[in-house]
């Protein structure tokens, strides 16, 4: 029987105070002006409508009669402005002349509308956005297939996710489950869709179609959540390949008892990548560089080509490390490697940006 060994306190990366909102799928926005701004754009057309008003009012003035003294001054024709593009209208001050009721009609009720429109502009904008944000959702749940689901988008999701855009995958093909709703504006921002809340909860996953993701990548900053994470993906989905990190080497067992296809120890890898720099630095560079994909070497995995079937894993076009048949992987010097099969898939060390996007496309 396993149990899992908590992280200290250092670990748990929430800061204090921050509001958790569950449950909440987030598409990536598109750039707007902010609020304040929108709000003072209107504020500014609507002056402008008011003042342009208030001038025709006023250069037309001998048309209009004051029921208080008769004649009409600025004050006057600002006021009269003011209750007409409002739609408040008193009547204390009415157009009498030809000339003042034809503009009314041509020019003065056209303001008018445009006042109002730009009044209502507000309520119709939430009203439009609400609107299509539902239809921008209902399309991306109907089109979304296959995806990566990545829970966490701290240090380790950020990098597996640029790992896998590096390959070929598209930002759209990627969601990001996290509890932070900064942390998901943060990932909108950088154009990937996000739901906020628990990953535990299985009502969260299904928020981000887990049930029909091709895989699932698992970067919590607790490795007891990474466990509850992955028996809940595993439930809604049996055949996605789902691949955890943990902090603790003696948790990777229940990660893969628990359904995890991969288990990545994080603070393992990270010593052993140190003591091998200790111990030859030009061979930690290497096996830095094979780590960061998209540049230098890439370490990649692409099927047996139809001209290297019957040959020796020496005789590939690539340096192949390793042979993949079936469940077992066989190192490049196991006698049984060779000769390859067409079922086969290898293991190889390439330059990026050359066969190891045609091997991750395929």
């Amino acid at each position: 029987m396993f149990h899992v060994k908590l992280p200290g306190q250092d670990a748990i990366a929430r800061q204090a105070g921050e509001n958790l909102v569950t449950r909440r799928v987030k598409l990536p926005r598109r750039v707007v002006d902010r609020p304040l701004r929108q709000v003072g754009k209107r504020l500014l057309m609507a002056l402008g409508v008011l003042v342009l008003t208030t001038f025709i009012v006023w250069i037309d003035r001998s048309g209009y009669h004051d029921n208080a003294d008769g004649g009409v001054e600025l004050l006057d024709a600002a006021y009269y402005a003011t209750v007409t593009l409002s739609t408040t209208g008193y009547g204390d001050i009415v157009p009498y002349s030809d000339s003042a009721r034809l503009t009314n009609i041509l020019l003065v009720t056209p303001l008018r509308v445009l006042f109002l429109i730009i009044l209502v502009g507000t309520t119709l904008e939430v009203l439009t956005e609400r609107t299509r944000e539902e239809w921008r959702l209902n399309r991306w749940k109907a089109n979304l297939r296959d995806h990566t689901v990545v829970v966490g988008f701290g240090t380790k999701g950020r990098s597996a996710i640029q790992t896998l855009c590096a390959t070929g995958l598209k930002k759209e093909q990627v969601v990001v489950v996290d509890p932070s709703a900064k942390v998901v504006e943060t990932a909108n921002a950088e154009g990937f869709v996000g739901v906020i809340g628990d990953a535990t909860r299985s009502d969260v996953l299904l928020r981000a179609e887990v049930q029909k993701a091709r895989q699932v990548v698992i970067a919590t900053q607790r490795d007891d959540t990474a466990v509850l994470v992955t028996l809940t993906a595993r439930q809604l989905n049996r055949g996605a390949k789902i691949v955890a990190a943990v902090r603790e080497e003696e948790n990777a067992p229940l990660l893969r008892q628990s359904g995890a296809d991969a288990v990545i120890t994080s603070a393992s890898a990270a010593g052993r990548l140190l003591g091998l720099s200790v111990l030859s630095p030009s061979a930690g560079t290497v096996m830095e560089d094979l780590i960061q994909q998209g540049s230098g070497l890439d370490l990649v995995e692409r099927p047996v080509k139809k001209s290297e079937v019957g040959r020796g894993v020496r005789e590939t076009e690539d340096l192949t490390v390793s042979v993949l048949r079936g469940h077992r992987l066989l190192a490049y010097d196991d006698a049984q490697a060779s000769p390859l099969q067409l079922t086969d898939r290898l293991i190889t060390i390439v330059r990026a940006g050359g066969a190891a996007s045609e091997g991750a496309a395929e």
